[in-house]
């Protein structure tokens, strides 16, 4: 089920428990009841099922930049993931399933590793920026396909991939389009480059721009339509650097966290070497504490992207409940996007 079908399904189980507040003139917010979209918030209009709780309530969507989603590091590098080369894979990985999984588990962003390989373009870890036989996964159509499969069944969905890029020009053009996956190109041309809020997440899936692309190679923003991703988003340090409590530092492509001309937020949270055991314990706790440090760092802005390693790997909630954290402190100032009250003002959260 997609978060906007949970939002919705929220909605309608919650309106049965409280009576929302009046309210009007662009107050509304999200399950407030109203009587026309100017009663609502930015980003909200004024809607009513046929069936269901009566009277019409303020709806999402809100804007792509409203919401937080899961993020798997480097989502290519699975345990068990077939040899494609001729010798033994002799490298770590970051993530247990495969890319399926990981998006019907609840990840919609892939954090990616491409290169030029073997006459192609892969995924693969890198010795100084190649790729050699003993650290590539596999080609990265293989991958592509999966994530077309994906968003093929899955209509109400957007995915985001944020890509370590290695490739000569033209590369990631050709791949893309081999996998079937430009039908679904969210154009650089709707990307907001001041800080402006995001289309509405309604919006993106009725004109099927349900996948965002980012590179880390600012040309190809020109010459082949990726967006380059500094452009739209800040991200904290990766690695160990990442991971010192209290700290959330900017890594040196980004501009400072706090630089609110960039509407996206990503953080980090990964060992710069993978480690199933210490990841159990950094998707624990330390990961919501991260993300409020980082919320401060950022200019109070709490974060769209959570990324991590073994994403199913936690002593409690883990990334599962980092994420609906993060959720609720967007959609209604709560500590969880379950504690949202409807008709409630923002802070105004259940038990």
């Amino acid at each position: 089920m997609s978060l906007y079908q949970n939002l919705l399904l929220i909605t309608a189980i919650s309106a049965f428990l409280s009576i929302a507040s009046a309210c009007s003139d662009g107050q509304c917010k999200l399950l407030d009841e109203c009587s026309s979209d100017g009663d609502c918030e930015a980003g909200l209009y004024c809607f009513a099922c046929q069936q269901g709780f009566s009277g019409s309530r303020c709806n999402n969507s809100l804007p792509f930049n409203k919401y937080a989603f899961l993020t798997t590091h480097n989502a290519y590098a699975i345990d068990g993931y077939p040899l494609h080369t001729p010798v033994p894979r002799v490298t770590f990985t970051n993530q247990e399933d495969m890319i399926t999984d990981q998006l019907n588990n609840g990840a919609r962003a892939l954090m990616l590793d491409t290169y030029d390989f073997d006459g192609d373009v892969w995924m693969c870890h890198s010795f100084g920026g190649q790729c050699h036989d003993i650290t590539a996964f596999g080609p990265a159509i293989d991958y592509l396909k999966e994530i077309e499969a994906f968003l093929s069944a899955n209509t109400e969905e957007i995915v985001t991939l944020i890509l370590e890029d290695y490739v000569g020009p033209n590369g990631l053009t050709k791949v893309f389009t081999d996998a079937g996956l430009m039908k679904y190109w969210f154009p650089v041309s709707n990307m907001p480059k001041n800080g402006e809020d995001w289309p509405l997440v309604s919006d993106m899936v009725a004109n099927n721009q349900r996948l965002l692309v980012f590179t880390s190679i600012q040309s190809k923003e020109a010459s082949e339509g990726i967006a380059y991703q500094w452009n739209y988003m800040v991200e904290n340090q990766y690695g160990d650097g990442g991971m010192q409590a209290g700290s959330c530092p900017n890594r040196a492509e980004s501009s400072g966290l706090d630089d609110k001309t960039k509407s996206l937020v990503l953080v980090n949270y990964f060992h710069s070497m993978s480690s199933k055991e210490k990841t159990c314990e950094d998707n624990s706790g330390d990961l919501i504490n991260m993300l409020r440090t980082c919320y401060a760092a950022a200019g109070n802005r709490w974060a769209n992207f959570v990324g991590v390693d073994y994403y199913k790997r936690s002593e409690g909630g883990g990334s599962f409940q980092a994420v609906d954290t993060l959720n609720g402190k967007l959609l209604c100032g709560c500590d969880d996007i379950h504690a949202c009250v409807v008709g409630s003002t923002s802070g105004a959260c259940t038990p």
